[in-house]
C-alpha cells in the first residue's frame, strides 16, 4: 500500500501535468485577432490574416507608436 503523502503528491502531479498540457495546446492553437465592441454590446472578431484584421493591426501599431512618442516627450 502506498504511503498517504505519495498518493496526494501523485494526484497533484497529475493535475499539474494536465494543466501544462492544456496550456501547450492552447498556446499552439492561439492566433492573433482583433476584437471590436459595438455600442450595443455585441462584439466581432477579425483574424490577423483577414483584410479587416490587417488594417486593425496596422492602426493599433500606429497608436502604440504615438503613445511611445508622447511618453518620450
Amino acid at each position: 500500500m502506498p504511503k498517504p503523502h505519495r498518493v496526494v503528491l501523485d494526484r497533484v502531479s497529475g493535475y499539474a501535468d494536465e494543466a501544462a498540457a492544456f496550456m501547450r495546446r492552447r498556446r499552439h492553437e492561439r492566433r492573433p485577432f482583433a476584437r471590436v465592441y459595438w455600442g450595443d454590446g455585441r462584439a466581432v472578431e477579425y483574424p490577423a490574416d483577414s483584410d479587416a484584421g490587417e488594417v486593425m493591426f496596422a492602426a493599433a501599431g500606429r497608436l502604440i507608436d504615438v503613445a511611445q512618442e508622447r511618453e518620450a516627450e
